[in-house]
Parts: structure tokens; C-alpha cells; sequence
């Protein structure tokens, strides 16, 4: 079969896959329905008796899972530290320290006061996770598909941080009511206790615009967040196993390849902290006042005030990160999903780099 004259300006396209440019005229439409990197891996998937095929639907509902464990369970266990902190970005002159905001809040609401907002924490984080680590796997896959093998190894790190940021746009927005009810109920004393008491109350005052005013601020907090978490994730796995590690991944137990996980989680939890902490500051004092908007509160917080509180948010965050990549991995081990390999350069790539006779 011919190509058509769309089919022959796609293949001259410049950005298109040398893969696709080298493939013959006569091959069988057939065989490039689905994308010669997915094949290849869902045919190494097979071969090594994991569940499923990797990218196939059951795949893609059990990362959803693994993301909802991992980010629900880390959220809520650390509500604790999240209240300080959260306490300390609204109130500077009352919460000074991470140490003194645990003495006053204790003083004041006991030890079960340091439990506020663990509801909406839990399904808010849950509904983010589910998005989160979903939505990466989805986004890239498919955005690999559109490069091309050879353009997805030169281009990863680009493709880590679009995957992410897209899929990050539409986990903000399942977080966004929770993160406001939590906000609401632990920065403001006496407003509610629960999240079925907040709720009602903020949707009665305001609408529906009480959970979601603060998505904006959320995306400029979350998506450079992830972005960083994701991308320095993989990239610092794929520098453990090339210079830290002294055998291959594939001679790794997995045991051993969790131990990395976490590693490498923590160390990107860290850069993660600190590229978000400016619109998480914003986020905090956004949800605790009414009428404000992004651009006032950043006008009155300063240049100071917008970093106060990173230091318990670095432990928090750098804790989670690489809590929530250690469940993470060890759900797509305990459900024997596909784990590919850190990525490694195309032998069609190395010929034409002279690399291989």
C-alpha cells in the first residue's frame, strides 16, 4: 500500500521518529498500530511473566492505585507537621518555630488538635494520587509514542516534565476542594472540626467558588512540584544504577530496587520542596481569608514571608516524596506490573552515532 500525501509530509517532517522515516513503503499498515517502543516492552513484559502488558488498561488502573495508596496514606500520616506548617505561614508572630508551633498547638487544642484536617487530607491527596501517577503513565506513554524511540531517549528528561505537568493539571483540580476545607479547618480556630461541618458551611458562605478559588495558586504550587519530583526522580535513578550501584538493575533483587526507589525519591522530594514553597505559602494564606486573591496575599507576605516554614516542609515533603515512591514501586511489584528498566540509548541511535560497528 501506498502512503498518502499526508502520510509522505509526516514522514518528512523533521521532528518525526527515524524509526517511522527508515520503515519501507510496502510494510503492512497493520504493524504500526501500536508503536514499535510499546511493542517492544509489552513483548519484554510478557517474556519476564509480569501481570500485564505494559501501557494495557489494567496496567494504567493499578498505577491509579498504587497512586492513591501512596499519596493518600504519606498526606495523612504527616497531617501533624502539615498544620504547623500550615500555621506557620498564616500566623509568623504566633507560630515562630516548627518546634513552638507543636507547643502551641498542643497547649491549646491537645494532642488530638494536631489530627485537624486528616479527613479531607485523605480524600483529597487520594483523588490527586489516583490523577497523578495515572495520568504520568498515560501522558508518557503517549507523548513517547509521539517522539519516537530515538527522539523519547534524547528528549526524556523533556518528556518526564511534560508528562507530569499534564498530569498534574487535572490532579490539582481533584484536590482542590479538599485542599481548601483542610486549609480552612486548620488554620482557623473555631471554624469548623470536621470536614462535614466545613464543607456546608464554606459552600453556604461563599459557593462553589470556596473550593476551587485556590486552584491557580495550586497549579503554581503543584506542577513545578511535580514536575520536579518526577523528573528528578528518573533521572537520579537512572545515575544510581550508572555510578552508585555496583551491579545492574537487572541483577538488583527487588528488595534492593526499592532501597534505590527510596533514595532517589527522598533526594527529588528535597528540590521539590523548595521550587513550591513560595506558592504553597500563597495557598495557605489564600484559603484562610476571604475575598483575597493571589496577587494581594504575595504583595503583603514579601520576599521573607512567602519562605517561611520550609524548613519543616523540606523534612515533610522530602519524607513523602520518597514514601510515596517506595509504595508506589511496591504495589507495581506486589501486583507483578511491568518496571522498565532505566532508559538506554537505541542500537538505530548508537549506528548513527557511531557508537556500534
Amino acid at each position: 500500500m501506498y502512503p498518502s500525501t499526508l502520510t509522505q509530509l509526516a514522514r518528512a517532517n523533521p521532528f518525526s521518529a527515524p524509526l517511522f522515516r527508515l520503515q519501507k513503503v510496502e510494510e503492512p499498515a497493520q504493524t504500526t498500530v501500536v508503536p514499535a517502543q510499546k511493542r517492544r516492552l509489552a513483548a519484554a513484559s510478557v517474556t519476564e511473566g509480569d501481570s500485564c502488558e505494559f501501557g494495557s488498561q489494567k496496567y494504567f488502573i493499578l498505577c491509579g492505585f498504587g497512586g492513591i495508596l501512596s499519596c493518600g496514606t504519606t498526606h495523612t500520616a504527616v497531617v501533624p507537621l502539615d498544620l504547623v506548617k500550615c500555621r506557620m505561614q498564616v500566623c509568623i508572630s504566633k507560630y515562630k518555630t516548627i518546634f513552638n508551633g507543636f507547643s502551641v498547638t498542643i497547649k491549646e487544642d491537645g494532642i488530638r488538635g494536631l489530627a485537624k484536617g486528616w479527613a479531607p487530607t485523605f480524600i483529597g491527596y487520594s483523588m490527586q494520587g489516583l490523577c497523578k501517577f495515572g495520568f504520568y503513565e498515560v501522558f508518557k506513554i503517549l507523548y513517547g509514542d509521539m517522539l519516537g524511540e530515538e527522539n523519547s531517549y534524547l528528549w526524556r528528561t523533556s518528556l518526564y516534565l511534560a508528562a507530569s505537568a499534564s498530569a498534574e493539571f487535572f490532579a490539582d483540580i481533584a484536590l482542590a476542594p479538599m485542599e481548601a476545607c483542610k486549609v480552612r479547618i486548620q488554620t482557623q480556630p473555631g471554624y469548623a472540626n470536621t470536614l462535614r461541618e466545613c464543607a456546608p458551611k464554606m459552600y453556604a458562605e461563599e459557593g462553589l467558588w470556596a473550593f476551587y478559588k485556590g486552584v491557580v495558586p495550586l497549579w503554581m504550587r503543584q506542577i513545578p512540584y511535580t514536575m520536579m519530583k518526577f523528573a528528578c526522580f528518573e533521572r537520579t535513578v537512572e545515575m544510581l544504577y550508572k555510578y552508585v550501584v555496583p551491579k545492574p538493575r537487572s541483577e538488583c533483587s527487588k528488595p534492593e530496587q526499592l532501597v534505590v526507589t527510596f533514595v532517589a525519591g527522598y533526594i527529588a522530594g528535597v528540590f521539590c520542596a523548595i521550587v513550591s514553597h513560595p506558592a504553597d505559602s500563597v495557598v495557605s494564606v489564600l484559603n484562610k481569608e476571604k475575598g483575597s486573591t493571589a496577587t494581594q496575599v504575595l504583595k503583603r507576605l514579601g520576599p521573607m514571608g512567602v519562605w517561611k516554614g520550609l524548613f519543616a516542609r523540606i523534612i515533610m515533603i522530602g519524607t513523602l516524596t520518597a514514601l510515596q515512591w517506595f509504595i508506589y514501586d511496591s504495589v507495581k511489584v506486589y501486583f507483578r506490573l511491568p518496571r522498565p528498566p532505566p532508559p538506554e540509548m537505541p542500537e538505530s541511535l548508537k549506528k548513527k552515532l557511531g557508537l556500534t560497528e
